[in-house]
């Protein structure tokens, strides 16, 4: 083949590459590889003892990344917990005490109300008694003055008469004893009340215990921090023996899993970037290799919008600026964690086609 037709067939496969990609292809330099980036903070104060990453680690969740002196701490919860096993001894001490107040006191009162029933039926036979004693008393008074008795006979209905009195007397102090008794051990059983009312008052003083136990050991658990999930160390703020403060940052992380990308579109362009577009993705450190995406979100202002120092040209002097609208585009299928990192250059094409 001669040189004219080597150079015409050159010219032909340049016009078809550039018809393909300036007239076929919107292609968007402005990219890159983004995903969340989690910044972890202490929620306590404290001397950092030990520091478990560096940069570029991946440990899984629950992995220990840094642990804060922790010593205050748990002095902190141990005498919560003594003082809370001491609650528990005097609830357990009331408890005891308020039954047995209850068990003597209804044992008492039980042995009153008894010795009550006895003292009111023994009442009437010694009523009974001194009547009859009474009426051998004056008929022997009588026979006396009429010369037919005898002084014998008088003395020993008067001494029967006396013994009948003094039963009466004495079965009437028996119930004035057991009444006292019985009012003896309902006073004491007020006790009762008492000791109920100082257990209530243990319910109180008890939550208030606890919840400074779940406060210590929600403190103490602060002072290990974990990792939220499998992920990338992307930066640590902070060395063995520095002192940090409540909500000072620590460390900087994000999931390889779940990178995406994202690229800022020209506003002329932004039409052949709807959601669900698929496009074709191309990773500046990974050059030959291209990876499916589809565009995911569109965003609702341009990025002049979130400048610092807006320009609203109050001099009347304007240039057009073609603007660029931000756009997500996700990875499908996902690459594998760790391949894409963020920050990394990606070049986007799409179809430009109605």
């Amino acid at each position: 083949m001669t040189a004219l037709g080597l150079a015409l067939l050159g010219a032909l496969a340049g016009a078809a590459w550039f018809t393909h990609r300036l007239l076929t292809l919107v292609i968007v330099d402005d990219a890159r590889v983004a995903a969340d980036m989690v910044t972890i903070a202490s929620r306590v104060p404290g001397w950092v003892a030990e520091v478990r990453v560096i940069a570029g680690d991946t440990p899984g969740k629950d992995s220990l990344l840094v642990r804060i002196d922790s010593r205050e701490s748990e002095i902190a919860l141990r005498e919560i917990e003594a003082r809370l096993a001491t609650l528990a001894a005097r609830r357990a001490e009331l408890e005891a005490r308020l039954s047995m107040v209850d068990r003597q006191t209804e044992s008492a009162a039980a042995g009153a109300r008894a010795k009550l029933e006895v003292a009111r039926a023994a009442l009437p036979a010694a009523v009974a008694e001194r009547v009859l004693a009474e009426a051998e008393f004056e008929r022997a008074q009588m026979l006396v003055a009429s010369g037919s008795g005898t002084r014998q006979r008088q003395d020993q209905t008067r001494s029967a008469l006396d013994t009948a009195r003094q039963k009466v007397l004495g079965a009437t102090a028996e119930i004035l004893s057991a009444e006292a008794q019985i009012a003896a051990s309902e006073a004491a059983r007020e006790e009762l009340v008492v000791l109920r009312r100082q257990l209530e008052a243990l319910g109180p003083q008890q939550r208030e215990l606890e919840a400074q136990r779940d406060r210590a050991a929600l403190d103490l658990a602060d002072r290990r921090i974990l990792m939220p999930f499998d992920g990338s160390i992307d930066r640590v703020f902070i060395d063995p023996g520095e002192y940090v403060a409540a909500g000072q940052r620590l460390l900087m992380l994000h999931d390889p899993a779940r990178v995406r990308v994202e690229a800022n579109v020209k506003e002329t362009e932004i039409r052949w970037f709807r959601p669900g577009t698929h496009v074709q993705v191309m990773v500046d450190a990974l050059p030959g290799q291209r990876f499916e995406g589809v565009v995911e979100r569109v965003a609702g202002a341009a990025t002049s919008e979130f400048a610092l120092l807006p320009s609203p040209n109050p001099s009347g002097n304007f240039t057009k600026i073609t603007q660029r609208l931000p756009v997500r585009v996700v990875l499908q299928p996902p690459p594998a964690p760790g391949l894409l990192r963020p920050g990394m250059m990606v070049q986007i094409e799409a179809a430009a086609i109605e």
